[in-house]
């Protein structure tokens, strides 16, 4: 299986994620030229080469009319010192969402007359976003997919201000960066066709942000919306290392957050932010295969010697029912020589959280225990084959060198009950036809 892994261990932001993806590419001019001829007005992205920390990696910048977007923001801070957000995302490279602190009507009275390079810095609303990607010469796919990444950032920002989507706004300094860094992640993703995507637990930096609001902890208001559900941590570096795209971006490809699967990597690519920090300021991604036969799941057990077996048999039907892959008991010896039961439970991750309460509904247990556990199974898929007594089911097994079929119980019992014969007996029938 073709997996994409994002380590975001020192944050995310649209520019690290874009030049992260450049690097797995095996043609990067070809991308760096497609994406200049989009359709983005004043707008040029260039691949330059980038170090921290000992670390060769890229870092893409965004020009406006050939000005590097990173000092169209200087400046813009320059004018109106004590009427923007000063954020981390600004100090460094995280600029892309600039807008998303701004009292909107606070700006809208202050930059009405507000011009940096002939270019007049209004608000942009969601539809005008909308309206932008529309626009733009990209496949359909990469259209769907951008819009839906700044809807979630939209959704965040409304939640955040207590406004309605239809009301929130893109400062223009940040907009046209942010638009390039959605745009060539999603690019970049249609392109590199990941059949999994997976990333660390997202470290968003710590400390706080100076905005025209106040002060502000980390992270900001918006990121923390976009990445609920998902785990986050705050490392010992005090700045703002997720900015709401990157969080949004994550959010919207990322099938699982999980610590580093198993698996073979041939292309690893590092995407540089602008400020340096002690540790290595970049978001790393792996592209490589993973065995679908490789499965992580939660072993739950627990020990009781109060119920009846027809209680445990009902617990277990209910847990079968929840998605327990697995579920069996065993004859043990409890404390003072009482004869007991061990229940083991096998489920994944996803499920965990069910499966547990439902164990403490079903069973007199008061505690369970957790053993997470790697799983090595055969590729199973059902084959049906037809017969004179009807359809019959194969479970065909594949893997490490082994094949093996087998007769779906059910219906080979039904052919056995309509034709009196026996269970092997249909079965050498069927294996003769």
């Amino acid at each position: 299986m073709r997996t994409l892994y994002f380590d975001c261990s020192m944050g995310a932001a649209g520019d690290m994620l874009t030049a992260a993806l450049y690097e797995l590419l095996d043609d990067k001019e070809s991308f760096i030229t497609k994406i200049n001829d989009i359709g983005l007005e004043n707008v040029k992205i260039e691949a330059l080469a980038s170090s921290k920390c000992g670390i060769v990696g890229t870092h893409m910048n965004v020009l406006i009319d050939g000005v590097s977007e990173e000092d169209l923001m200087h400046e813009h801070e320059h004018h109106h010192e004590h009427e923007h957000c000063h954020e981390a995302c600004e100090e460094d490279h995280h600029h892309e969402d600039h807008e998303h602190h701004h009292d909107h009507e606070h700006d809208e009275h202050h930059h009405d007359h507000d011009h940096h390079h002939h270019h007049e810095h209004h608000h942009a609303s969601m539809a005008d976003i909308e309206n932008i990607i529309s626009n733009l010469r990209i496949p359909e796919k990469v259209k769907e997919d951008s819009v839906n990444v700044y809807k979630l950032i939209a959704n965040a920002e409304s939640i955040a201000h207590g406004k309605e989507v239809s009301e929130i706004h893109f400062h223009e300094v940040g907009k046209m960066d942010a638009v390039a860094d959605v745009v060539s992640v999603c690019f970049l993703m249609n392109e590199l066709k990941a059949d999994k995507v997976i990333a660390s637990p997202v470290n968003v930096g710590g400390g706080h942000v100076h905005c025209a609001h106040g002060i502000l902890p980390v992270p900001a208001p918006a990121t923390a919306t976009i990445l609920k559900e998902v785990p986050i941590y705050s490392g010992h570096i005090k700045s703002e290392l997720c900015t709401p795209t990157g969080a949004a971006l994550l959010k919207y490809f990322v099938n699982e957050f999980a610590e580093m699967p198993v698996m073979k990597v041939d292309k690893i690519g590092y995407g540089m932010g602008k400020k340096d920090f002690e540790q290595a300021n970049c978001v790393r991604v792996m592209l490589g295969e993973t065995s679908e036969a490789l499965d992580t799941v939660s072993e739950l057990s627990c020990n009781v010697d109060d119920m009846t077996a027809e209680r445990i048999a009902y617990a277990a039907e209910k847990l079968f029912e929840a998605g327990a892959l697995e579920v069996y008991t065993i004859p043990v010896g409890m404390k003072k020589s009482r004869p007991g039961i061990l229940l083991c439970v096998m489920c994944r991750e996803d499920k965990k959280e069910e499966i547990m309460s439902l164990i403490f509904k079903h069973t007199t247990t008061l505690g369970i225990r957790e053993n997470i556990s790697k799983r090595y199974i055969l590729k199973r898929e059902i084959i049906k084959k037809e017969t004179p007594f009807g359809e019959v089911r194969i479970k065909h097994s594949e893997g490490y060198g082994i094949k093996r079929d087998k007769y779906e119980y059910e219906d080979i019992a039904r052919i056995a009950d309509a034709n009196g014969l026996s269970i092997e007996e249909t079965v050498r029938m069927l294996d003769n036809m």
